[in-house]
């Protein structure tokens, strides 16, 4: 028996084999829930290496990780920035499943190309990079909110946000601008939902060893990133589910509107 028996998650961005969605995903499913994933349909010629090593197949093998613990998975595929994919995707938990009780808003578009002064950052990579983590997010809360108080037995929304939105650097204005605007959101959303016991929390990681980090290799650059970090190593993604999945648990009910650092102490706010 597992704490989250009964209930059914949405995690977003869930469709890599080193990822926090995907990881979040099966630590969910093992602790009993049913696990509803989301992708953008990514093309297979642009997995890593080890994705096409294992036969990867995005969210449907994460599907396969959650059947894997016991429990149904059900993958979606569609873009979170659009309301009208965001309402076919929730009501698809909905006809499958029958009830929503868990959203981890996990998705973001790749590292890389929006990491540039802002003088060289185009207007549209800059609306691109809010419209998925916020404006996603936003979409989402939005069409699970009201499922959320008509089932009036509480609730979770986790938001996963990043170190990046509590203190700015150079080179990542859209990212920053996205993840503060992102725990300002956690704050207002945890106020308007206290009283109906659905508890809202951002989670920051630091550096994470995932496959959205690979832009920095793991050379030099990559060991440079780690020694800056007090504990002196990068976290794995099984850590950031962990922590995601004791804020989904009953014993956490209490906890609301923070942002919870996990990045080996470089920040301490």
């Amino acid at each position: 028996m597992g704490v989250l028996d009964g209930k059914v998650a949405i995690v977003t961005g869930a469709g890599r084999l080193r990822g926090i969605g995907r990881a979040t995903a099966v630590a969910l499913a093992a602790e009993g829930a049913d696990v509803v994933v989301t992708g953008t349909g990514r093309d297979p010629a642009t997995f890593p290496a080890d994705e096409k090593a294992v036969n990867w197949n995005d969210v449907h093998s994460t599907v396969e990780q959650i059947e894997a613990k016991g429990k149904h998975g059900l993958a979606l595929i569609g873009d979170i920035s659009v309301a009208d994919d965001v309402a076919h995707m929730v009501q698809a938990a909905m006809d499958t499943f029958g009830r929503i009780d868990i959203l981890v808003n996990n998705a973001a578009i790749a590292r890389g190309s929006d990491r540039v002064p802002v003088v060289e950052l185009s207007e549209e990579l800059f609306r691109r990079v809010l419209d998925v983590k916020v404006v996603g997010s936003f979409l989402f809360c939005k069409a699970v909110i009201p499922i959320l108080l008509e089932q009036n037995q509480g609730g979770r929304i986790v938001n996963i946000s990043s170190t990046a939105g509590k203190c700015g650097s150079a080179r990542t204005s859209a990212y920053n601008a996205a993840n503060f605007a992102l725990q300002g959101f956690t704050q207002a959303l945890a106020q308007e939902l206290a009283e109906q016991r659905i508890s809202v929390n951002a989670i920051c990681p630091g550096i994470i060893d995932t496959a959205r980090m690979d832009v920095l290799g793991r050379g030099d650059l990559w060991e440079r990133n780690v020694q800056g970090i007090p504990m002196k190593r990068s976290a794995s993604d099984e850590e950031v589910a962990g922590l995601v999945t004791y804020l989904c648990s009953p014993i956490a009910e209490y906890i609301t509107g923070q942002s919870i650092n996990i990045d080996g102490g470089k920040v301490m706010w």
